[in-house]
């Protein structure tokens, strides 16, 4: 020790090299969890179309079962972080509530439509990378933020590539003849996303983290039920052991384990940081397509694909 130093400030400097040294750990640890649940989330799209090929199903059938398994665990978790004030909802959120669970179920329906018409790797980035230049244009126009040069840069950006990525099949030969409803149905998966979103925003400030998503899953589920019921092909409800084992893990794993994980790390990582890390889940689920079911994009389709990215980043880039 040095013999001039007095003993009290050497342990003043031990105790904030630890105290920083902890804050570091807990935050990489917050970092590890957000790329955890992104990578959670990239597993969706190969799981259902996994699915699809083990059995006759429909995408509100999909969409149900995977909210309605998810549901119970988030409730519960939800009920044993604050307890009975979990529904306790003031009468003036309760629309803003109700469109969560709304735009979840539209969500979940959009998206696994898209798939068996323009692959994984198609509707997952399409869905990801188009949802935060709708946020933007929507809190522009109902939220009245400014519209900036950066902002209207990235929704250039997308929209372009957006256009390359969906004019290349996914694999060699033409597009399908269905290919643009997929199209359309991802833009319609993202825009449902993307009102989510802010109606999540509204409500932050004024209520636990778990509590709109854990009403809104339940919101959800119920919704696309009776959805399913209603329509044409009906609620779908028999499939082979390993299609409910796909189901459940679909609800359980990268739902509400995955959003269980994004929540816990969003506790000690900034936004700006967890939004980029959730560039994983595209950059993953891209790479299972490709692995499993060989989906590939040509030059044309890479250089959409990156232009989407690059919108995105952009925006975090920006993010206010």
């Amino acid at each position: 020790m040095n013999q001039g130093q007095p003993l009290s400030d050497v342990r003043s400097k031990k105790l904030a090299g630890a105290s920083f040294m902890a804050v570091f750990t807990e935050s990489r640890g917050g970092l590890l969890l957000v790329m955890l649940a992104a990578a959670l989330w990239g597993t969706v799209g190969v799981t259902t179309k996994s699915l699809y090929v083990l059995s006759v199903t429909n995408p509100l059938s999909v969409g149900f079962f995977r909210l309605a398994l998810s549901a119970p665990a988030l409730l519960a978790a939800c009920w044993l972080a604050i307890g009975a004030r979990t529904f306790a909802i003031a009468r003036r959120d309760v629309g803003a509530v109700v469109m969560i669970g709304a735009m979840m179920a539209l969500y979940q329906a959009c998206y696994f439509a898209a798939i068996p018409r323009v692959g994984v790797a198609i509707a997952t980035l399409i869905t990801l990378c188009t949802a935060p230049v709708i946020v933007a244009a929507l809190s522009a126009l109902f939220m009245r933020e400014r519209l900036t040069r950066t902002i209207s840069a990235a929704m250039i950006c997308a929209l372009a590539g957006t256009t390359l990525l969906v004019g290349i099949a996914p694999g060699a030969g033409p597009l399908p003849a269905d290919a643009p409803a997929g199209v359309l149905l991802a833009l319609g998966s993202a825009t449902a996303y993307a009102v989510l979103t802010l109606c999540s925003r509204q409500l932050a400030n004024r209520y636990h983290p778990l509590q709109p998503i854990a009403i809104g899953f339940t919101l959800g589920a119920l919704a696309l039920g009776a959805f399913a019921m209603a329509s044409p092909g009906g609620l779908v409800a028999s499939y082979p052991t390993a299609g409910w084992l796909r189901l459940l893990y679909l609800g359980l794993v990268p739902t509400a384990f995955g959003y269980f994980a994004f929540l816990a790390g969003m506790r000690t990582t900034p936004a700006t940081v967890a939004t980029i890390a959730t560039l994983v889940e595209p950059l993953t689920s891209t790479f299972l397509a490709w692995l499993l079911f060989d989906e590939q994009l040509g030059p044309t389709g890479w250089l959409g694909a990156l232009l989407l990215l690059a919108a995105m980043i952009v925006l975090y880039r920006k993010g206010r």
